[in-house]
């Protein structure tokens, strides 16, 4: 009798503790640009899924990634820190694990061209309160087996390694394969962003009662631009980047059902009452194929239209319906809140971000930020730092161009304002240079 009396205060004690711990699903998409969305102002995409997301909760006007490219966001998201501390991720990896920078190019010699999974707070640290974590999709985190997300700490991983595939072959440009299940190259069948879908619908299915961490990384809308009826569209090295505006739209669109189909299971399983939905893009749209609205610049570039992105909460019941944030924030926040939302244990000195969905779910006034971007590819160097409204951004390739911009006035960042306010521009640049200084990697 003693012993089932354990057995059953141990199981309600477990119920207790996790039962109120919510779900949360993170979808993000990739190269998405700032108004590429029906509710950031898409002249023709229909993305009425999504679009009805933001009116259940909260959409954002200044979230920021972390990074200009792929691999440098997704590390952030991860760590919860600056992707500068990992050390050779400030540029994506390129097709077949090649650093494209001196630091990654160091790293890849030594095959360690990659995140290491010692560095990362996300799964790590869910995995000990009772979470089940599962990551679908693109992960462009490196390629060698010691970098696959199973070494990380994830329960389930379907995707791709690399930053990008044929949508319905599965391969880069290179014809390397890079579709894996788990720690196992595998072979599927169909269009990439419904194999995404499917299995995580499926992860759903199977962790349903307990809660889950759910990484939802499409590869829509990155080239190649294949709609999901583009099976026989030839797609080679030669137009593996060439912009096509009709395809896009249907990528964006296809995007926008899939999204419907897996909200569509939360609600199945009586589980979206309980579970936090994030939609964010990793950097700004690519140049020529995505519509950046009001915004400067393209991806790979630290002008707005390179890092200022769509992102998109909903919580029932917890976030307030209907609201738009203006607060500025960037994706390390979303770790931080994360990790807050579970009940985690991590050392503040670990992580670099607020909780932004405390921010928004407690309805407090915005507040000033000061944030800092640095990405480099060869031998091109650009940076930022933003602090209230001022935004200092510098371009270094052989020569330098720097600029000043009050984005309260200049959202397009036409006007550069470095003679005009000289003072300010001369404190920004120390405070990039500062940040530059102090910030070592860990490698």
């Amino acid at each position: 009798m003693k012993q089932l009396l354990t057995i059953i205060f141990t199981t309600f004690l477990h119920l207790s503790l996790f039962s109120a711990r919510p779900n949360i699903v993170l979808i993000l998409v990739d190269d998405m640009g700032y108004g590429d969305l029906g509710c950031y102002g898409h002249p023709k995409a229909k993305t009425p899924v999504i679009d009805r997301l933001a009116k259940q909760g909260v959409r954002f006007t200044q979230h920021y990634a972390n990074g200009p490219e792929c691999s440098p966001t997704r590390t952030a998201l991860l760590t919860g820190r600056y992707q500068q501390r990992a050390g050779g991720l400030e540029c994506a990896i390129g097709t077949g694990n090649v650093g494209r920078y001196d630091d990654a190019i160091r790293l890849a010699d030594q095959r360690q061209l990659g995140l290491p999974a010692k560095q990362v707070v996300l799964p790590s640290a869910l995995k000990p309160v009772g979470y089940a974590c599962g990551v679908f999709g693109k992960w462009h985190l490196g390629y060698e087996p010691q970098f696959n997300p199973m070494e990380h700490g994830w329960d389930d991983f379907f995707g791709y390694m690399g930053g990008n595939v044929h949508y319905f072959n599965h391969r880069e440009t290179s014809d390397l394969h890079v579709l894996y299940r788990g720690r196992l190259p595998v072979y599927a069948e169909g269009y990439m962003t419904h194999l995404i879908t499917d299995s995580s619908i499926k992860f759903i299915e199977k962790n349903k009662d307990d809660p889950f961490f759910l990484y939802v990384s499409h590869e829509c809308p990155h080239f190649p631009f294949q709609g999901p009826t583009d099976s026989k569209k030839e797609v080679n090295k030669e137009n593996w980047m060439k912009p096509d505006a009709e395809t896009y739209v249907a990528m964006l669109e296809d995007l926008d059902s899939e999204v419907g189909r897996l909200l569509a299971a939360l609600e199945k399983h009586k589980l979206a009452d309980n579970t936090l939905v994030v939609f964010v893009s990793d950097n700004g749209g690519f140049s020529g194929a995505a519509n950046m609205g009001p915004l400067n610049g393209a991806k790979s570039t630290t002008l707005e239209g390179g890092i200022r992105v769509p992102m998109i909460m909903r919580w029932p019941n917890k976030i307030e319906p209907g609201i738009t944030s203006d607060q500025v924030c960037a994706t390390f926040d979303l770790t931080r809140s994360f990790l807050n939302l579970a009940q985690a244990k991590v050392p503040d000195e670990q992580l670099d971000g607020l909780d932004i969905v405390e921010h928004v779910r407690a309805r407090k006034p915005d507040f000033e930020r000061t944030l800092f971007w640095r990405g480099k590819r060869g031998e091109r160097t650009w940076t930022a730092v933003r602090q209230g409204d001022l935004k200092y951004v510098r371009k270094t390739e052989g020569e330098t161009q720097e600029w000043l911009f009050d984005l309260s006035k200049d959202i397009g960042e036409k006007r550069n304002l470095s003679s005009a306010k000289s003072r300010e521009f001369a404190h920004l640049k120390r405070l990039l240079a500062n940040w530059e200084k102090n910030l070592k990697p860990v490698r």
